[in-house]
């Protein structure tokens, strides 16, 4: 804004003192100080206020004044509240220094015109941000990027103030400007976007987080990858981006919140160029798979790996090991009404899962080639380590590759909330294969394993090849009605008896079986005496019929407390 608009503006109560030739100035900000030298907190362009505190004797003026004017400012206001009339000392010293002089009347405060100045020049910036904006959608939908998320984010925190991150589902940082956000606090601004989309609010969602206001607005796969318009938000929750901002929109005028709109907009169009140049690893992994699957020849499956290897590790030539990751997302279908596709929304966020959290940007992603079929999705990852590690004399070597616990670490929060009361994620994990000929095992052994997470309670669950080799892998495969009348009937009567008399048989069952049916160490673990834990024990024998000092009944009652 300019300085003759002020002057122009009555409710101001501005009355200008010199400086009429340079009332074209812009004004860039506002500042209300009555320290002697404020040179420290000013950049350039700012209208000053001063209720002239500073002002002891004459000679105050003239550095007061000329510090103003080597720091660039665009004009003074002097308030009269303090001394009455303006002193002759200062009106001679802004006219020396060529800066504009207004004098302030006592009866309007100086908040009165800060909070005009800030904002007319906030809806300034706005609307040449959102010119730059447009420019940039402009260049990114029929060109080269013009630098990316990255660009506009950094044209928020220099032209608004505002610091801003795009984030995946899973809370992982895709792009920001200035300083990574905190994974943790990453991680719990997907989650609660993530919940309140699946409640069908809508953008942006608002929250607090130790004191700070956080923004969080959708960012909608729009592009050429997006399709026809989702029937069912579950169809993208777990796979869009968000845009999360530093700051409270709840009274944000409209205009700026069109802005940040059109800001999402543009980084959809960056997140469809992206996901277009995954279909070539999507469609390799593809063909691998189908190749595994219908059981073709080794060397046919090592002749397309070699095709793949070049994509997936450019400037390796080939990768030592592969593994296979094998993932579903099942959603409650309503009846059969409005049935949900998971299959390609399983596929995104498999690519997700597999990225470390503490990356930062969209290429991660790059060496992992994901399909999907059904309703299942099916990675195969390539890993640089060098030769499977062998077993020594003092112990098994460290397992090579990928971990089913810790892919779902770090993600099992947001996903969580985004799974809601109506989803679930389950995940397995092969060995690691040096050859085409392992990746048929693999493969079987990753979906063994996701079978195996699919056993457990939990809306995120997982499970690595490890488990197969123990009795975790014949649990799945007990039919239903076997279990539960198995469970009933070893577990029934002590829950009936821990609900009326709060004995917590239950869990000192679980305990003494953790500790190997040692007395001393359950009950240290229980802080029992020894007598008292044995009278626990001896009414679980009582209850149940059975013996806890014979390894039969002990592995019945560990079955059993697994299953329930």
């Amino acid at each position: 804004m300019r300085l003759r608009a002020l002057l122009e503006n009555d409710a101001l109560g501005l009355r200008l003192l010199g400086g009429e030739d340079e009332l074209d100035r812009s004004v860039r900000g506002v500042m209300t100080t009555d320290l002697k030298d404020p040179s420290r907190y000013l950049s350039g362009g700012e209208l000053v206020l001063t209720g002239l505190a500073w002002l002891r004797d004459a000679a105050d003026a003239e550095p007061f004044v000329r510090i103003l004017s080597q720091a660039g400012v665009a004009a003074l206001a002097a308030g009269e509240a303090e001394l009455g009339d303006i002193p002759d000392d200062l009106v001679e010293a802004c006219s020396r220094h060529r800066l504009p002089l207004f004098a302030v009347n006592e009866s309007v405060a100086f908040a009165t015109i800060t909070e005009h100045v800030v904002r007319q020049v906030s809806g300034e910036r706005a609307g040449d941000l959102a010119a730059v904006v447009d420019r940039h959608r402009r260049l990114m939908t029929s060109g080269p990027t013009g630098g990316g998320p990255e660009a506009v984010l950094d044209l928020l925190g220099s032209d608004l103030d505002l610091r801003a991150w795009v984030l995946s589902p899973t809370g992982r940082q895709i792009a920001g400007a200035g300083e990574p956000l905190d994974h943790a606090l990453a991680a719990g601004l997907a989650g609660e976007h993530l919940a309140a989309t699946r409640t069908g609010r809508r953008g942006p969602h608002r929250l607090t987080v130790h004191g700070t206001a956080y923004s969080l607005f959708p960012i909608r796969n729009t592009g050429r990858a997006a399709g026809p318009a989702s029937r069912d938000v579950r169809e993208t929750v777990l796979s869009d981006w968000l845009l999360a901002v530093e700051a409270d929109a709840g009274d944000w005028p409209a205009a700026r919140l069109d802005l940040l709109q059109g800001v999402t907009q543009l980084i959809s169009v960056e997140r469809d160029r992206r996901d277009a140049a995954r279909t070539v690893r999507r469609r390799l992994a593809q063909e691998v798979l189908e190749l595994v699957q219908t059981g073709a020849a080794p060397a046919e499956i090592a002749a397309r790996l070699r095709v793949a290897a070049p994509v997936l590790l450019p400037g390796l030539g080939a990768a030592p090991h592969w593994q296979v990751v094998v993932a579903r997302v099942e959603w409650d279908q309503d009846g059969g009404q409005n049935p949900v596709e998971p299959g390609p929304v399983t596929q995104a966020l498999l690519e997700e899962i597999l990225v470390d959290p503490a990356t930062v940007g969209a290429e991660s992603a790059d060496r992992i080639a994901v399909a999907h079929t059904g309703d299942e999705a099916i990675a195969l990852v390539p890993l640089t380590a060098g030769p499977l590690p062998e077993s020594e004399d003092d112990g098994p070597a460290p397992a090579l590759g990928l971990h089913a616990d810790a892919l779902l670490a770090a993600v099992r929060g947001p996903l969580s909330s985004g799974l809601a009361d109506d989803g679930r994620l389950t995940l397995g994990v092969s060995a690691a294969v040096h050859s085409a000929e392992g990746l048929r095992g693999a493969l079987e052994e990753a979906r063994h394993a996701r079978r195996v997470a699919a056993a457990r309670p939990g809306r995120v669950c997982a499970a690595g090849h490890h488990e197969l080799a123990s009795h975790v892998l014949l649990l799945p495969f007990v039919p239903d009605d076997v279990r539960r009348a198995f469970t009933a009937r070893l577990l029934d009567p002590l829950r009936d008896y821990d609900r009326r008399h709060r004995a917590e048989l239950i869990p000192t069952l679980e305990a003494f079986l953790d500790c190997d049916g040692s007395w001393t160490r359950c009950a240290t673990r229980l802080h029992l005496h020894v007598n008292t834990l044995r009278y626990r024990v001896g009414r679980i024998e009582q209850l149940t019929g059975r013996d806890l000092s014979r390894l039969e009944d002990k592995l019945d009652f560990f079955l059993a407390l697994r299953m329930s």
